[in-house]
C-alpha cells in the first residue's frame, strides 16, 4: 500500500500557500511596522489554507464554466445580464466581501483597522490570493484603481454618489468597476479613440464601440471619449464615468455584444460594448481625459505585476513540493543537479518579480503622502515591473508545468490554468512594446532615471553589504543608467529599448533584494539571490564555461534554509567578470 503511494503524482492540495514559503512572512516584516504585521499576518495565514484547498477547487471549478451573457429575460423584457457561475461568485465574495482587497486602500476599518490599509497589505494579500485565482483578480485591480481615479479627479458630488457602493464589503451591495477603454482601430494608439461624447442639454451621452471590456457586466466603468469636435489625438479626449445603470434604475442605453473567447481568465466576463446614447458623467477636467485615465492604467499595470509575481510564486511553490516527493533513477527529484538548476531558475526570476512589486508598493505609499522621489520612482518602476514580470511569468509557469510532467498538462490539475492565465500580462494594458518604450518616456520627460540611480546607490550605502557585493553592484548599477541614459537621448534607437529595460530591471532588482537582505540580519539568502542575478541576468554567458557554485549553497535554497554570508558571496561572480557588458536580453 505504501509503494502504491509512492508512486502517485505528489498533490499538494490542503497545504498553505503562505506557511510553505519560507521567505513570504520575513520579507512582509521588512515593509510593515510590527503592529502591522501582528495585526494582518493572521489573514496571510487564513487566506494562505484557503488558497491551498476552497479556493483553489473554487477556482478550477469556475474555469470549466466561463460566463454567459442572458440578453433577455423569458418574458422579453432586456436584461444584459452576465451570469457568473456559482464557484465564480464565491471567489467574488471572498475577495471583494470577506477579505475587502478592493476596499482596503480607500476606508478604515477593514481587519479592524482604524485607517486606511497600506498598499503592501493589499499587494500581500492579491499576492496570495492569485496563487488560487487570477481571473478575478483583474475586476479587484479595476474596482480599486476606478475608485482611487474617482477619488482623485472626480467632483465632490460624484464621489459621494458612488464611493459607499465602491468600498462596501456588503457583497450584495458593493460595485464592481471597470475600464472601458480598447477600440478596434485603437489599441495601444489610445489617441485614435473614436468613441463620441455629446452633450444634449445637460447630460453627456456617449456613442461608440468599445472591444475588449473586461468585468463587462460591471455597475460602473471609466471611458475614455472625444467631445464633439474636440481636439484630435490624445489631448481632445475626457474621461467619464459609465453607470450600468440610470438613475431611474433602467439599464443605460449600451448594449454588451457578446462576451470573449478567451485563451486564459475564462472565469472574467469580457466582452465588446456598444454605446447608442449611453448616459454619463464627466471626471475631472475635459480635454485631459487621457492624462487622468494614466493614473488608473498605472494602477492596474502595478496590480497586473503583482499578479504575475504571484503566479511565479505558486509555479515555484508546486514545483518545489513535487521535487521533493517524487522519485525517479532512485533518487528525490530535488537531488537531481539539472532538476536542482531548473528549479533554482524559476525561484531567482520569481524572488526578483516580488521584491520589484512589494518594493514598489511601498513607493506608493510614500508617493500618495506628497514624496515625490517616491513618485518619481513610482513612474518608471511600474512600466519596468509591467515590461519584465510579466513576461518573465509566462516562462516560469511553463516550466512549473514541466516540473509536474504529463499531469502539468492536464486539466485536473492548475498548471494548465496558471499558464494560459500568465499570458494575460505582457498583453492587458500595454504590450511588451509599448510599456519598454513607455520606460523610456519615463527617462526622457520626467527625467526619472536620476532618481533611480541614486535611490538604489543609496540603497546599497545603508545596507552595509559586503565590499565586493558592494563595488560590482554599483558598478553594474552605473554602467547599465549610462547605457539607458545614452538610449533615452537617441531618438531613432528603439531597437535596443527592450534589451535596455530588461538591464534596469534586473540591476534594480539586485539591488532591492540584497537591500531585502541586510533587513533580515543573519540570514543572507536574498543577498545570494541577487548575487545570482548578477551572475545569471547581468552579465555575459559563456556556455563552454563549467558552473563553480557551491552544491549545498544551491540546496539550502531550494530547502528554504538560512544562508550565511559567506555562503552568500560564494556565488558571487569572480573578479576576473568584472569587465563584462551586462546581459541585454529582451
Amino acid at each position: 500500500m505504501a509503494a502504491d503511494i509512492h508512486r502517485n503524482i505528489p498533490d499538494s492540495r490542503g497545504s498553505n500557500s503562505y506557511e510553505v514559503d519560507a521567505d513570504f512572512g520575513p520579507l512582509l516584516q521588512v515593509y510593515m511596522t510590527p503592529e502591522l504585521f501582528r495585526h494582518v499576518e493572521p489573514q496571510f495565514h487564513r487566506l494562505g489554507a484557503l488558497v491551498g484547498s476552497e479556493l483553489e477547487e473554487l477556482a478550477l471549478e469556475a474555469d470549466r464554466h466561463p460566463p454567459e451573457l442572458r440578453l433577455r429575460a423569458r418574458n422579453g423584457a432586456e436584461t444584459q445580464q452576465v451570469d457568473k457561475h456559482p464557484s465564480y461568485r464565491e471567489l467574488e465574495r471572498y475577495a471583494f466581501s470577506e477579505f475587502g482587497l478592493a476596499a482596503m486602500s480607500h476606508r478604515a476599518g477593514v481587519f479592524g483597522w482604524n485607517e486606511p490599509l497600506p498598499p503592501i497589505v493589499k499587494y500581500g494579500l492579491t499576492y496570495l490570493y492569485v496563487q488560487a485565482e487570477f481571473g478575478l483578480c483583474c475586476p479587484l485591480s479595476m474596482t480599486d484603481a476606478l475608485t482611487r481615479t474617482l477619488r482623485k479627479f472626480g467632483s465632490p458630488e460624484l464621489i459621494d454618489r458612488y464611493i459607499n457602493e465602491l468600498t462596501s464589503q456588503d457583497f450584495d451591495a458593493l460595485y464592481q468597476g471597470a475600464m472601458f477603454m480598447t477600440e478596434q482601430d485603437a489599441g495601444s494608439d489610445v489617441g485614435a479613440i473614436t468613441t463620441e461624447a455629446r452633450q444634449e442639454g445637460d447630460v453627456w451621452k456617449l456613442y461608440g464601440d468599445k472591444w475588449f471590456c473586461s468585468n463587462a457586466g460591471a455597475e460602473l466603468a471609466m471611458v475614455l471619449a472625444r467631445p464633439e469636435g474636440g481636439e484630435a489625438g490624445t489631448r481632445g479626449l475626457t474621461l467619464f464615468l459609465l453607470p450600468r445603470h440610470k438613475a431611474d434604475g433602467s439599464l443605460n442605453d449600451y448594449r454588451i455584444i457578446r462576451l470573449k473567447d478567451k485563451l486564459g481568465t475564462r472565469s472574467m466576463a469580457s466582452g465588446e460594448i456598444v454605446m447608442e446614447g449611453a448616459e454619463a458623467y464627466v471626471v475631472g477636467e475635459p480635454g485631459r481625459g487621457f492624462k487622468q485615465m494614466t493614473d488608473m492604467i498605472n494602477m492596474s499595470r502595478l496590480s497586473n505585476g503583482v499578479r504575475s509575481a504571484g503566479l511565479m510564486r505558486r509555479s515555484v511553490n508546486e514545483a518545489l513540493f513535487v521535487a521533493r516527493n517524487r522519485s525517479a533513477f532512485g533518487k528525490r527529484l530535488l537531488d537531481l543537479p539539472l532538476m536542482q538548476r531548473q528549479l533554482l531558475k524559476m525561484l531567482v526570476t520569481a524572488e526578483q518579480g516580488r521584491s520589484m512589486v512589494f518594493h514598489t508598493a511601498d513607493c506608493l505609499k510614500r508617493a500618495d503622502v506628497g514624496d515625490q522621489q517616491a513618485a518619481k520612482l513610482l513612474r518608471i518602476l511600474t512600466p519596468l515591473i509591467k515590461f519584465r514580470t510579466t513576461r518573465d511569468a509566462r516562462k516560469v509557469a511553463g516550466d512549473g508545468m514541466e516540473v509536474r510532467g504529463g499531469c502539468g498538462y492536464i486539466e485536473e490539475w492548475s498548471d494548465a490554468r496558471v499558464l494560459r492565465d500568465a499570458h494575460l500580462g505582457s498583453i492587458w494594458e500595454g504590450t511588451s512594446n509599448i510599456v519598454a518604450l513607455d520606460v523610456f518616456r519615463a527617462i526622457r520627460r520626467e527625467q526619472t532615471l536620476p532618481v533611480l540611480k541614486d535611490y538604489l546607490s543609496d540603497l546599497l550605502r545603508r545596507a552595509a553589504l559586503p565590499e565586493a557585493s558592494h563595488s560590482r553592484l554599483q558598478a553594474l548599477l552605473d554602467r547599465t543608467a549610462a547605457t539607458a541614459d545614452h538610449l533615452a537621448g537617441t531618438p531613432t534607437a528603439e531597437q535596443d529599448a527592450r534589451r535596455i529595460a530588461s538591464a534596469l530591471y534586473h540591476i534594480t532588482s539586485a539591488v532591492l533584494l540584497a537591500w531585502e537582505a541586510a533587513q533580515l540580519g543573519d540570514d543572507r539568502r536574498r543577498l545570494a539571490l541577487a548575487h545570482l542575478v548578477v551572475r545569471h541576468k547581468l552579465l555575459p554567458q559563456d556556455p563552454l564555461t563549467l558552473h563553480d557554485e557551491d552544491p549545498e549553497t544551491l540546496q539550502r535554497l531550494l530547502d528554504g534554509l538560512p544562508i550565511n554570508e559567506q555562503q552568500a558571496l560564494a556565488l558571487l561572480p569572480g573578479r576576473g567578470a568584472t569587465q563584462g557588458e551586462p546581459v541585454l536580453s529582451g
